[in-house]
């Protein structure tokens, strides 16, 4: 038998350039779900770490360290690293042994801690995370690479440099709502076309930015959940896929296949369309990132997510809300942290404590978060109870 799992808890810090350790900040997150489901540390049973670059903070063996922290220093801890994705995959971990009935209650926590390192450092160890053989170790950064994928992209299907800076406006406008997102500033098409170029065509408000944080879910059998009486989110579907590590092995660098084949299999499992979808938090690391995650999650034709941007069809208002808590663009992007923030932003959504950014009559939810330039993703389906 297969169980229902629930996300039955969420906490998070603030994003941004923190003092606090990584372990402060992981147990921050952490204390805030176990408070949010109801629970005591004693009723997890193991503990789900995302992280990619502990060794910047001086702690790589992460989760036996949190476990010890909270008060349980015998509950099995296991750290996870899938690059930028790191979080996503965790959950997927996670939520495959409660539901396999190993567990009825875990924790997982997402946390970064790399401002601290400085530029050079910290985008040197981001470069660990390609097919370093022939992309960071030859010079080809993710600003790099993402601009090779975007030029593809505008290329092929006559979009536009002000197709990706409506992602940009339209995401900062959902993270002037959100109080824990590292960017809480207005920009117009010019603020952005007019911005420093980083890798043409993409300039500084097509990247988000490095960050610090930690966001942390409480995930549970629904019997459980139900016997705690605290309000919870079920999950209906979950999907991984993966593409060639390095982006010259591929033949379409417009879309991303993980993407695609990570998708239909929570679609199938969840019983749901992209048209059941009613907001999605996808992996928007660049701009272009997001028009070509929304095309490959199935919300629009191939060529047409720019424009459905220019429109305002992704608005948080719109037919389909993107990345209602600002995304990776204005939320911010704590790598290990990113992909259960995610999570943390449907349950507040669910659970009517996403305050002024509340998308109106959800249902159904989807979370989108993906590794390097796409090598690895993970795709979970929410739905409301």
């Amino acid at each position: 038998m297969v169980n229902n799992v629930c996300v039955l808890g969420a906490g998070s810090t603030k994003y941004g350039k923190l003092s606090q350790s990584i372990i402060e900040l992981g147990l921050d997150a952490a204390k805030g779900a176990i408070d949010s489901a109801g629970i005591t540390p004693k009723d997890i049973q193991a503990g789900y770490i995302s992280n990619v670059f502990g060794v910047a903070d001086k702690q790589v063996h992460m989760a036996p360290v949190l476990m010890s922290n909270l008060g349980i220093p015998h509950v099995p801890g296991l750290t996870i690293e899938s690059a930028c994705g790191s979080g996503s995959v965790m959950f997927r971990e996670a939520y495959a042994n409660v539901a396999a009935g190993f567990y009825d209650c875990v924790l997982g926590v997402g946390v970064e801690k790399v401002t601290h390192t400085g530029t050079t450092l910290s985008t040197t160890l981001f470069s660990y995370c390609s097919d370093f053989f022939y992309e960071g170790g030859n010079g080809a950064s993710f600003p790099g690479l993402f601009a090779s994928i975007a030029r593809a992209y505008l290329n092929k299907y006559k979009a536009t440099e002000e197709d990706l800076a409506y992602v940009a406006i339209k995401n900062h406008e959902n993270g002037l709502l959100n109080p824990k997102a590292h960017i809480r500033k207005s920009i117009t098409v010019d603020d952005v076309l007019n911005s420093p170029v980083v890798a043409s065509p993409l300039k500084v408000y097509d990247c988000c930015p490095f960050s610090d944080g930690a966001s942390a879910v409480i995930l549970c059998t629904e019997e459980f959940a139900k016997k705690i009486g605290n309000d919870y989110v079920r999950v209906i579907g979950s999907g991984r896929g993966g593409s060639p590590a390095a982006v010259q092995s591929r033949e379409d660098i417009t879309t991303i296949p993980s993407t695609i084949i990570a998708a239909n299999q929570a679609y199938k499992m969840a019983g749901v369309t992209p048209k059941d979808i009613d907001f999605a938090e996808v992996h928007d690391c660049f701009t272009i990132a997001e028009i070509i995650d929304i095309e490959d999650l199935g919300f629009f034709k191939k060529g047409t997510g720019g424009v459905a941007a220019r429109e305002g069809i992704t608005k948080r208002t719109g037919e389909i809300p993107i990345n209602p808590s600002g995304g990776l663009k204005s939320k911010g992007h704590p790598i290990g942290a990113t992909g259960i923030g995610q999570v943390v932003e449907v349950y507040e959504q669910f659970t009517g404590k996403a305050g002024e950014r509340s998308v109106k009559d959800a249902e159904i939810a989807l979370t989108h978060n993906f590794g390097a330039t796409g090598a690895s993703a993970a795709v979970h389906v929410f739905q409301k109870v």
